[in-house]
């Protein structure tokens, strides 16, 4: 049996490699796709809340924060990892690599919680508990500062959380192999930077607590979430048609808002859950399909940010105007 396995190892090795021209088209697509895509999304939605104003505009606060993250990533990340995939041999100095990886852990623990805040708000709004439900004549001007508190939360916690990235990463050489993997830094030694912890225990410790805090916790709250917005939305529904409420224009714009929402979750866990299995089968198992699941992480690490800008111009009323004029000329 060990024969065996040793040998479908080595198959699948020599088919991943074959497949590397084809591999690095894909991921380039991926890449470029995230960065036009997102890029567009800021710009619109930006544009909209300077002409319209923050009062009334929470959740496209929201989606610019979280377009903004992903546009980030995409830049700082993305865009190394795909000048590697092609050949460019860089290398970069120790004290580099401490930032970058700070960089990476920051920006994409960000964008996970980014997610969930999107999907937590609509819940919320639902609920007729959220923002946009004014409390008295400061209502709407105090429920923006209670986003805003919660977004510069996000932004600073996670600050605080990733500077474990800075001091416990280094320039491995050309030769080195990646120890540890977070599925919130790299999947591989990008740019020579490897995580350096002092004992293995220790990382471990650090990649079980991300494992919690930035991939479990998050992916179950909006799994919660969003079967807290389903079921709200078929309770207003049978109200609806029962005449018992006063919300009937409402209701159909927020089960439109409801389909983008849970689209756009999905699409995250699916990208997210695959990351999550890979990087923590490499970290506890290192069994005979790591190298083809570190490939498939490596995707689908990039899925969310590149496919997100299309499930939002399918929902988004501003984004489909601003598409349809693009379109006709």
């Amino acid at each position: 049996r060990t024969q065996m396995g040793e040998q479908t190892n080595k198959v699948v090795t020599v088919l991943l490699k074959a497949a590397i021209p084809a591999q690095n088209a894909l991921y380039g697509l991926l890449v470029m796709l995230g960065i036009v895509g997102n890029g567009l999304v800021m710009g619109v939605v930006g544009r909209g809340l300077v002409k319209e104003g923050l009062a009334r505009q929470h959740s496209d606060i929201i989606l610019l924060n979280l377009v903004l993250s992903n546009l980030l990533v995409s830049l700082v990340r993305n865009i190394p990892l795909l000048l590697a995939d092609v050949g460019l041999q860089l290398f970069t100095s120790p004290g580099c690599c401490q930032f970058l990886m700070f960089m990476w852990v920051w920006l994409r623990s960000v964008n996970v919680w980014m997610t969930m805040c999107l999907s937590a708000f609509h819940f919320l709004t639902l609920c007729r508990l959220g923002p946009v439900v004014p409390a008295g004549p400061h209502g709407p001007r105090a429920s923006l500062q209670r986003l805003l508190l919660v977004l510069a939360l996000i932004w600073s916690l996670n600050l605080l959380y990733s500077f474990p990235g800075f001091f416990f990463s280094t320039q491995g050489g050309r030769n080195s192999t990646e120890e540890l993997m977070l599925v919130s830094s790299t999947t591989r030694p990008l740019l020579g930077c490897v995580w350096s912890f002092p004992s293995r225990r220790g990382g471990l410790a650090y990649a079980t607590t991300s494992l919690v805090l930035h991939e479990l916790l998050p992916i179950l709250l909006m799994v919660a979430t969003n079967l807290g917005t389903l079921h709200t939305l078929a309770r207003h529904g049978r109200s609806q048609r029962a005449g018992e409420t006063t919300l009937t224009r409402r209701i159909p714009a927020e089960r439109r808002a409801a389909k983008v929402v849970l689209v756009l979750i999905m699409l995250f866990i699916i990208s997210w859950g695959a990351s999550v299995l890979s990087v923590n089968y490499y970290n506890y198992n290192r069994g005979p399909s790591t190298e083809f699941l570190l490939v498939m992480a490596r995707f689908t690490n990039s899925l969310f940010i590149a496919f997100s800008p299309l499930v939002l111009l399918a929902g988004h009323s501003r984004l489909k105007a601003i598409f349809r004029v693009i379109a006709d000329h």
